[in-house]
């Protein structure tokens, strides 16, 4: 047995929270020739509903494997998906693209890559897929490509293979994309978005809402490309 892990550069970690944008993230990881490890998080969100989804989909794409990690966030809350804050709901496309919302929970992103990270390190690989995206998500401060660029070099600065020289990447391929645009990605990978859930407020039951930033986006995204939303819709 070897002391040191050896590097693989054909292994990814991908962050899977069960929506659209990573699942789209994670088939193109698969089509990248990676051998995936999905990592996902039940935080102390609103639902668990999310983490099924993730799980479904894990298990559609043949992961090596998928961990959950538990982290109570609503310890500090600070969100509407953390603590008894009401989900805003009806608001127009140009009012979820200004300003910072509610729903943008603190750090999560931080929190997340440093899980991931952390995972990459112990696997042996180099890659890190997270599926953010800047352009239908411009109030989120840790979805923007100066954060990712930022976080990718603090990883190369914090770690152990960083210092050997084994250069760690953070993915986020769909950064510049649009809700349709990723939506036709995955729609061509053949990714199957009924597995997924995108919304922030779900019925016990599972359905999304129909109504707040998050399904708004999803349903205007479905609408630009002419492809049939298979979302289960509570209205």
């Amino acid at each position: 047995m070897k002391n040191s892990v050896e590097f693989n550069k054909k292994i990814a970690v991908i962050l899977l929270s069960g929506g659209l944008d990573s699942a789209t993230t994670l088939a193109l990881a698969r089509r990248q020739g990676f051998e995936c490890y999905a990592m996902s998080f039940r935080y102390g969100q609103r639902h668990a509903v999310e983490l099924e989804c993730a799980k479904k989909i894990a298990k559609y794409n043949g992961v090596a494997q998928h961990i959950i990690v538990d982290i109570d966030l609503r310890q500090i809350g600070g969100s509407a998906l953390t603590s008894d804050i009401a989900v805003p709901k009806s608001r127009t496309l140009k009012d979820v693209s200004s300003g910072i919302p509610i729903t943008y929970v603190p750090a999560r992103n931080t929190i997340f890559l440093s899980f991931a990270l952390a995972w990459a390190e112990v696997l042996g690989c180099t890659d890190i897929f997270i599926g953010t995206n800047t352009i239908d998500y411009s109030g989120y401060p840790d979805c923007r490509p100066a954060y990712i660029d930022a976080f990718e070099n603090m990883a190369n600065l914090a770690t152990k293979a960083g210092v050997e020289g084994k250069r760690l990447t953070i993915h986020a391929p769909l950064i510049n994309l649009t809700k349709g645009e990723i939506i036709r990605q995955g729609n061509k990978l053949g990714v199957d978005y009924s597995l997924t859930l995108s919304c922030y407020d779900p019925s016990p039951q599972g359905k999304a809402c129909g109504s707040c930033d998050s399904c708004l986006l999803r349903k205007n995204g479905f609408t630009e490309e002419g492809i049939a939303d298979p979302t289960i819709y509570n209205d």
